[in-house]
């Protein structure tokens, strides 16, 4: 049965988005206003980009949180790879349920009480807190969703291809190495972006964990921000936007790229046969 698109629908449907996407809009659209009031529209103005790009803390909270984004995005995409393998792959194992188990908590645990534990086992293990810890601690979190991009793309994966590799004379490593990562890399990349976005907004987790001289950017604009919102916190929150939109974008680019690609191929084998 197929469900007509209504008027009732077409309401929901406006109202969700405008719900979703009009605070940012308007963050986008103050971020110009020329007035130092946020509620007052004063004129078309660009300088509040320049007094971010002029503000040295913001800069170095900035760089910090790049940093620690790109590096336990990293971690987080090698380990979810690995944990990916063994769950697509290795079949039934004593203690897979404990297993899958640990690598999906982070999905449905608060952030505040993964932000304590870690905070507990650093301070356990006598970790000074700062640019490792928050590090750490991102790509724990972050892990498993990169887990769960890649164990489905790994899912799909046609394993003929790996036979055939070893029987060609690769062996194991050498056949995922050539053979298969480069297939799921469109997947592997998405893992990656979608971490390093996760690691860019986390603000709870990193506050349990920061230390002295790491202060990230989501810590500097909540600090800010209990003073009072500015046009240059508009600016900066735009500037994150634009950030976030360009590597959901890319990272759409990259799939479709490769899934047109792979259907190509398909045909021209297709034909071959």
């Amino acid at each position: 049965m197929i469900r007509r698109f209504n008027m009732f629908n077409l309401t929901s449907l406006t109202f969700g988005l405008a719900f979703l996407y009009l605070p940012l809009l308007l963050v986008v659209i103050y971020s110009f206003n020329d007035s130092h009031l946020v509620t007052v529209w004063g004129g078309f103005s660009t300088k509040w980009y320049g007094i971010v790009l002029n503000n040295d803390a913001y800069l170095e909270a900035a760089w910090i949180t790049l940093r620690i984004a790109f590096v336990s995005a990293t971690l987080a995409t090698v380990l979810g790879t690995l944990s990916a393998v063994v769950m697509v792959r290795a079949g039934s194992f004593p203690g897979r349920t404990l297993f899958s188990g640990m690598i999906f908590a982070p999905l449905v645990m608060p952030e505040v009480v993964t932000g304590l534990s870690l905070l507990l086992l650093f301070v356990a293990i006598g970790l000074d807190r700062g640019f490792w810890t928050i590090t750490i601690a991102h790509a724990t979190f972050s892990m498993c969703y990169a887990s769960v991009v890649i164990s489905s793309r790994l899912a799909s994966f046609d394993r003929s291809l790996e036979d055939a590799a070893l029987d060609l004379g690769c062996t194991p490593i050498s056949a995922f190495r050539q053979v298969t990562l480069p297939v799921i890399a469109p997947a592997v990349i998405s893992a990656w972006l979608l971490s390093f976005t996760l690691s860019l907004d986390d603000l709870v987790i990193a506050t349990f964990t920061s230390g002295p001289g790491s202060t990230t950017l989501p810590m500097k604009l909540y600090s800010s921000v209990r003073l009072g919102v500015s046009p240059e916190i508009n600016a900066l929150s735009t500037m994150l936007i634009g950030i976030v939109t360009f590597g959901v974008i890319a990272a759409s680019l990259i799939n479709r790229r490769q899934d047109r690609r792979q259907k190509q191929e398909n045909r021209a084998a297709a034909a071959a046969a």
